[in-house]
C-alpha cells in the first residue's frame, strides 16, 4: 500500500501545473467538500479524450464544473454539455464557466439527469458520455444516455472502485454497504453488457471505459 501511495505521489509530481483558475476550483472543492476527479484520474481521462477527439461530450454530474472545464480546455473544438441537479453547485459551475470565458463551449443544464432527458436530447448525438453523478443511479444514467451516443461513441464511468471499498469484504455502515453493493452490481452488469466492451482502469477512483461492440 505504501509503495502504491509513493508511486501515485510520484506521478502527481510529474503532472504539469494547472492554471491558477483551475487551482482555485480545486481549492474550493477541498474547502467545501465538493467531490471532483482525482488528479491522476482526470489526466488519464483527458489523454483518452485527446486520442478519441470527440466533438460533443455529455457529462452527467457537473458539480462545480471542474471536469467539464478541464475537458473543454483540452479539446478546444469540442462542446461539453453537463447536467447537475444541485442548485448551489450548478450556480457555482456557471460562475466558474463565466470566469474562464468558456460559456461558448460549455453548456450547463440544471436538473435531475433522470428527468431532463428531453432537454439533453436537443444537444445530441454525443461522441462521449461521461457519468460522474449519483452512483446508485449509474445503470439508469447509462441506459438513458447511451442511446444518445454517435455510432463510435465511448462511455466513461467514474468512481467505480469507490476508494477501493468494492474489494472490501466487511463494511460497518449499513448505508455504505448498500451503496457498495449497487456499485458492484453495476460493475458486473457493465462488464457483461452484450452491446459494449468495457475495461476498468484503477486510476483515480476507478474509471470504466465502454466502447460499442461491432
Amino acid at each position: 500500500m505504501q509503495n502504491e501511495e509513493q508511486v501515485l505521489k510520484y506521478i502527481e509530481n510529474l503532472i504539469p501545473d494547472r492554471s491558477e483558475a483551475f487551482k482555485e476550483i480545486e481549492q474550493y472543492a477541498v474547502e467545501h467538500d465538493v467531490p471532483i476527479m482525482e488528479l491522476v484520474g482526470i489526466e488519464t481521462l483527458l489523454q483518452l479524450l485527446r486520442m478519441h477527439q470527440p466533438k460533443k461530450i455529455l457529462e452527467i454530474g457537473t458539480a462545480i464544473g471542474y471536469s467539464a472545464l478541464r475537458m473543454a480546455e483540452a479539446l478546444p473544438e469540442c462542446k461539453v454539455v453537463s447536467v447537475e441537479r444541485d442548485e448551489q453547485r450548478h450556480n457555482k459551475a456557471l460562475a466558474n464557466v463565466e470566469t474562464m470565458n468558456m460559456s461558448s463551449q460549455v453548456f450547463l443544464i440544471k436538473g435531475d439527469a433522470l428527468e431532463v432527458e428531453h432537454l439533453v436530447r436537443e444537444h445530441g448525438p454525443f461522441d462521449v458520455l461521461f457519468i460522474d453523478a449519483a452512483k446508485s443511479q449509474y445503470r439508469k444514467f447509462f441506459d438513458i444516455y447511451s442511446k444518445m451516443l454517435s455510432p463510435n461513441g465511448v462511455i466513461f464511468t467514474d468512481n467505480i472502485l469507490f476508494h477501493g471499498l468494492v474489494a472490501e469484504e466487511k463494511i460497518e455502515s449499513r448505508n455504505l454497504r448498500q451503496l457498495i453493493r449497487k456499485i458492484k452490481e453495476f460493475n458486473i452488469w457493465l462488464m457483461e453488457h452484450p452491446d459494449y466492451h468495457t475495461a476498468i482502469m484503477p486510476v483515480g477512483d476507478g474509471l470504466a471505459i465502454s466502447k460499442k461492440r461491432g
